[in-house]
C-alpha cells in the first residue's frame, strides 16, 4: 500500500472514530461539561515502514468507555473501586450543571451542594460507572472498514491496536 493511502485510511478511520465517539458521547448524556468531548481528537504520522496512530482525549474518558466496577455491582471492566472513593469535590461543577442545586431530602429539609457532591461520589464508589462504549464501538466498526491491505501490511490486530492507543494516550 502506497504511503499516501495509508495516511488517507488512517485519516478517514481517526475522523470517523472521532466523530462517532462525540456523537454517542452527546447522545448517551455523558457531556455535561463538554470536556471529554472537545479533548477528543488524534495525532497520525505516517512513513514508509510504520505508522504511529494517537487517539487523544481527557484521562478520564477511558474510565467512561470500559467503565469502573462499583464495591456493590460489577461490570465487565478492567477498572474497580476497592477502598479509596472518588473525591467529593469532583463533582462540585457537575451537580451545578446538572441543576442539583436546592434539593430536597425525603424528609423534605434542604440538601447542600457539599452533601450532594459527598452523595454523588458515594454512589459511584458503590454503583461504579456502567461501561458506556463511546469510544470502544466505534473504533471497533472502524477497524473492520480499514483496508484489507493495510491491516496485512502492518499485521494489525484490533486488540493490540486498541489497547496500544489507550495506553499510548494515558502516558501522555
Amino acid at each position: 500500500m502506497q504511503l499516501e493511502e495509508t495516511r488517507d485510511a488512517l485519516n478517514k478511520f481517526a475522523k470517523y472514530v472521532i466523530q462517532q465517539s462525540r456523537s454517542n458521547l452527546s447522545k448517551s448524556g455523558k457531556n455535561v461539561s463538554k470536556e471529554l468531548y472537545n479533548s477528543l481528537g488524534y495525532d497520525l504520522n505516517v512513513s514508509k515502514n510504520s505508522f504511529s496512530l494517537s487517539i487523544l482525549m481527557e484521562d478520564y474518558g477511558v474510565f467512561q468507555d470500559k467503565g469502573v466496577s462499583g464495591t456493590e455491582k460489577k461490570y465487565n471492566t478492567p477498572f474497580k473501586y476497592t477502598n479509596k472513593r472518588p473525591p467529593a469535590s469532583a463533582f462540585s461543577n457537575w451537580v451545578v450543571r446538572k441543576g442539583l442545586k436546592g434539593t430536597r431530602d425525603a424528609k423534605g429539609r434542604f440538601v447542600s451542594r457539599k452533601g450532594l457532591m459527598f452523595a454523588v461520589a458515594n454512589s459511584i464508589f458503590k454503583k461504579g460507572i456502567k461501561p458506556s462504549m463511546f469510544f470502544t464501538t466505534p473504533f471497533q466498526k472502524a477497524f473492520k472498514d480499514l483496508p484489507e491491505e493495510l491491516i496485512l501490511s502492518f499485521g494489525l490486530d484490533l486488540e493490540r491496536f486498541i489497547d496500544f492507543t489507550i495506553k499510548d494516550n494515558l502516558k501522555k
